[in-house]
């Protein structure tokens, strides 16, 4: 079972929370701007595109107590399969106007919980979708921290400068950029753990930060690895044209 994501999310979301859908869409609005982008081609526009994808979000929240964990379905298979279901929608309404006719849309529960039709998603939309939660990880443990403390793990990590160099430019000594460094590692793997619990269903989901070298227990033979990998993941989700860019969000 998904504990945070049963105990928080989904009872947020039965009770209508408006945070709860925020959230949501924070996270997980530019990948499916992005992708419904992508899927409808010049067919739709960029109003379409952003009415689709809260039109997804929208559905997930009001269908999101029906989920079964034991079918073993993935968060970022489910997103996909509903995102698909509003698309294809918008698609059929469209070719039915066009022809003078009309279209009985498929209801989400014909197109996304029917067994057939989990089509699991391609490695580039799981990818998108594991780096939205890492981002919104980071902007939850930047957000929380002192600024002085996390500019130190920016600059450090994130733009690879060397611990004098962020020293001098701070004007702290090297021991409290190691002391900020750290205090901000340990935020930063708390919210790790709780971002991708909150948005996993199956224990692969929940293992990926792991395995990726994002460890919440803090090892500190591990502090190097979680650095390097969470930089890697920052510069894609940061990236110009990245799908999962923090930049891209609405403020």
């Amino acid at each position: 079972m998904h504990p945070s994501f049963t105990t928080g999310t989904i009872a947020r979301l039965k009770a209508r929370d408006p945070q709860a859908w925020f959230e949501l869409w924070q996270v997980f609005g530019p990948i499916l701007r992005a992708h419904l982008g992508r899927w409808g081609g010049k067919r739709i526009g960029p109003q379409t595109v952003e009415d689709l994808s809260q039109e997804t979000l929208t559905a997930l929240s009001e269908s999101i107590d029906r989920h079964d964990p034991a079918r073993g379905a993935k968060f970022s298979t489910w997103l996909l399969s509903i995102a698909r279901h509003v698309l294809g929608d918008e698609m059929d309404r469209r070719t039915a106007l066009k022809r003078g006719g009309g279209v009985r849309p498929q209801s989400l529960d014909e197109h996304v919980f029917a067994p057939a039709l989990e089509v699991p998603p391609g490695s580039s939309f799981e990818a998108a979708v594991f780096q939205a939660k890492i981002a919104e990880a980071i902007r939850r443990a930047e957000a929380e921290s002192e600024l002085v403390d996390f500019t130190v793990y920016r600059l450090r990590i994130f733009e690879g400068r060397a611990g004098r160099e962020v020293a001098e430019s701070l004007g702290l000594s090297e021991a409290a950029v190691s002391r900020r460094l750290t205090k901000v590692r340990i935020t930063l793997r708390e919210r790790v753990r709780e971002v991708v619990s909150a948005y996993s269903f199956t224990e692969d989901e929940r293992n990926e930060a792991e395995r990726k070298g994002l460890a919440a227990d803090p090892n500190k033979a591990d502090d190097a690895l979680f650095d390097e990998a969470l930089a890697e993941l920052y510069e894609a989700a940061t990236r110009p044209d990245s799908e999962g860019s923090p930049s891209s969000r609405p403020a």
